[in-house]
């Protein structure tokens, strides 16, 4: 497991040593699905804080004051990484006197690159896009990622509180089994409509469809910000067209003028939002599975109906 100290390794000792007869340490999480998974691991014994609010934006965010006194307290910070974030890191740097983790830099963590990569690179280049590598960082869309984290969310609380590493344990062992059963669900879902591809706001899904074995949604927008020129629009008809595609979905949080733009006067149906960081669900230790879910009953709701 990979941790990147804020504090000097002293005080990180310091905090360590306080913990082991103290309550659960502080925790804040990045955005609501982060939350969750961290949520599960602590239990009864602590409540996380999510700097995300709900119908926030995870690329596009400001540090509130109360975040910002609350990030200078916390014992640990649990977030997807800066590539997801920005707003978190530039904050982080200096507020942050704990210990981070990043759970893009775990070298468990199953990893993969946008879907156009030369076409993400140009949108940055452009300057329409928010910053970002070539690392997709909507990692926890892909379930097993989602497993991975809770073991090294509960190794980082266990660290922190020896005392309780043994419901930590116990509590990332039952949060893996109802991800697994999430997952069995998605999946038997699915499978009828795994062959369909269907069109999505922003380039997103790829953790998703390539875990639940779809074909790879036809993202609209590579980037949450950025805006598709002319010439992609065309292109993505023409795909549209050649690969008979029949549903597109917008995104929770994000205006759906783009998506209905883009089908207008087409025989192609509008699918409910997709919610991939949960923003409108209700927070807890079930969002995450629900994110999962949630996402395959609305996928399955459209692509399901008859022609």
């Amino acid at each position: 497991m990979r941790f990147l100290p804020f504090a000097s390794a002293p005080l990180l000792i310091a905090l360590g040593a306080a913990s082991a007869t103290a309550d659960a340490p502080s925790v804040i999480a990045d955005i609501p699905a982060t939350g969750s998974l961290v949520q599960q691991v602590l239990g009864d014994l602590g409540e996380v804080r999510v700097l995300l609010p709900a119908g926030g934006n995870e690329h596009h965010h400001q540090i509130r004051p109360s975040d910002a006194a609350a990030l200078q307290e916390a014992g640990l910070l649990v977030w997807i990484g800066p590539d997801l974030t920005p707003w978190l890191a530039r904050s982080a740097d200096s507020l942050n006197s704990g210990v981070s983790l990043r759970l893009l830099d775990l070298p468990e963590t199953s990893l993969r690159a946008f879907s156009d990569e030369d076409d993400h690179d140009h949108a940055h280049e452009d300057g329409h896009d928010h910053a970002h590598g070539p690392t997709d960082p909507h990692a926890w869309l892909d379930p097993q990622n989602g497993k991975i984290w809770l073991t090294a969310i509960a190794g980082a609380l266990s660290e922190a509180d020896p005392e309780n590493a043994t419901t930590y344990t116990a509590n990332a062992e039952a949060g893996v089994a109802k991800i697994d059963d999430a997952a069995a669900a998605v999946t038997a879902q699915l499978a009828p409509v795994a062959q369909d591809r269907f069109v999505a706001f922003h380039d997103a899904y790829g953790y998703f469809t390539e875990a639940f074995g779809l074909a790879p949604a036809i993202p609209v927008a590579l980037g949450d910000a950025s805006t598709p020129s002319a010439a992609r629009l065309s292109a993505i008809r023409d795909t549209i067209t050649a690969e008979k595609v029949t549903c597109a979905f917008p995104e929770a949080g994000h205006d759906p003028s783009l998506i209905e733009s883009l089908i207008a006067g087409t025989p192609i149906r509008a699918g409910e939002a997709l919610d991939p960081t949960g923003s409108g669900q209700p927070m807890g230790p079930s969002l995450y599975p629900a994110i999962l879910t949630g996402m395959g009953e609305t996928i399955s709701a459209c692509l399901g109906q008859p022609e």
